[in-house]
C-alpha cells in the first residue's frame, strides 16, 4: 500500500470520527463522577490519596523537563524541543490541577484537571505526527492543536454553566489521538526512536483508564482505590515519553 493511499486512509477515518461526532447528542458530565471510592480525610485533606497521589505527576514532570531540555540540546533535536517540553509542562500542571480538583471535586474545578492534560496529550499527538507522517506537519500542529483542546475543554465548562453540559469535543481532543496513535504507529514505521516506548504509553493510558472505571471494586480488593492506581500509573506516561526520547536521533524533514 503506497504511502498516499495510508494517509488518504487515515484523513478519511479522522473525518468519519469528526462528522460522526456533530449527528452525537450533547453528553452532560455525569455527577456522580465526583464521588470516588475513597473520600477519607487524612491531615485535614479531603480525598486524600486521590489528591496526594498527583505528587508523581508533579516528580516525574520537572525531571523530565530538565533531563529533555538537556538532552534535545546536545542532539541537536531543536524542532522536537517545544513540543517535548511541553509535554512535561503539561504533566506538572496536572499534578497541581488533579490534586486542586480532588481536593474540592466540582465541574468547576475539574476544568483545571482537564486542561492540563489536554496540553500533554497535544504535545504527545503533535511530537508522534512530526516523527512518523511529517516533521514539518507536527511542528505547525502543535500550537493549534494545543489552542484546539483547550477550546474543547472551556467549551465543554461553558455548557456546564449554562445547564446543557457538552462533553462530546473534549471526548474527541482525548481518544481521537488514542485511535490515530497506534494505526500511525502500524502504517508510517521509523527507526528513527524506539516506537515500544509509545506502546508502552498507550499501554499505560489504558491501564489508568481501567482503574478509573473499576474504582470502587478495587479499592474493596486493595483497600486503595482505582483512581489513586490511576494516578500513579499515568504519571509514568512521563518516564515512557522520556525514554522514547532519549531514544531518538536527528532526523530530516520528510
Amino acid at each position: 500500500m503506497s504511502r498516499n493511499i495510508r494517509l488518504k486512509a487515515l484523513q478519511v477515518l479522522t473525518i468519519a470520527i469528526l462528522v460522526t461526532v456533530f449527528f452525537i447528542e450533547p453528553i452532560p458530565q455525569d455527577a456522580g463522577y465526583h464521588q470516588f471510592a475513597d473520600g477519607h480525610t487524612k491531615m485535614g485533606i479531603p480525598n486524600a490519596w486521590n489528591v496526594l497521589s498527583n505528587i508523581p505527576f508533579v516528580i516525574i514532570g520537572i525531571l523530565g523537563f530538565v533531563i529533555a531540555r538537556k538532552h534535545l540540546s546536545e542532539k541537536a533535536l531543536v524542532v522536537h524541543k517545544m513540543p517535548v517540553l511541553i509535554f512535561f509542562i503539561g504533566l506538572i500542571l496536572t499534578g497541581f490541577g488533579s490534586a486542586y480538583y480532588h481536593f474540592l471535586p466540582t465541574n468547576e474545578t475539574l476544568l483545571w484537571d482537564r486542561l492540563p492534560m489536554t496540553i500533554s496529550f497535544m504535545a504527545f499527538f503533535s511530537f508522534i505526527l512530526s516523527f512518523h507522517l511529517n516533521q514539518r506537519l507536527g511542528t505547525a500542529a502543535l500550537w493549534p492543536l494545543l489552542f484546539i483542546g483547550a477550546l474543547a475543554v472551556f467549551y465543554w465548562s461553558y455548557t456546564e454553566t449554562m445547564g446543557f453540559g457538552d462533553l462530546r469535543f473534549y471526548a474527541v481532543v482525548q481518544f481521537l489521538p488514542i485511535i490515530l496513535i497506534p494505526l500511525i504507529l502500524l502504517l508510517f514505521p521509523v527507526s528513527s526512536y524506539q516506537q515500544k516506548y509509545i506502546w508502552l504509553i498507550l499501554g499505560v493510558y489504558l491501564t489508568a483508564k481501567l482503574m478509573e472505571n473499576f474504582d470502587t471494586d478495587i479499592y474493596h480488593i486493595l483497600s486503595i482505590s482505582g483512581h489513586t492506581i490511576k494516578h500513579i500509573i499515568a504519571a509514568f506516561s512521563g518516564v515512557f515519553f522520556l525514554l522514547a526520547v532519549w531514544s531518538s536521533r536527528d532526523t530530516n524533514s520528510k
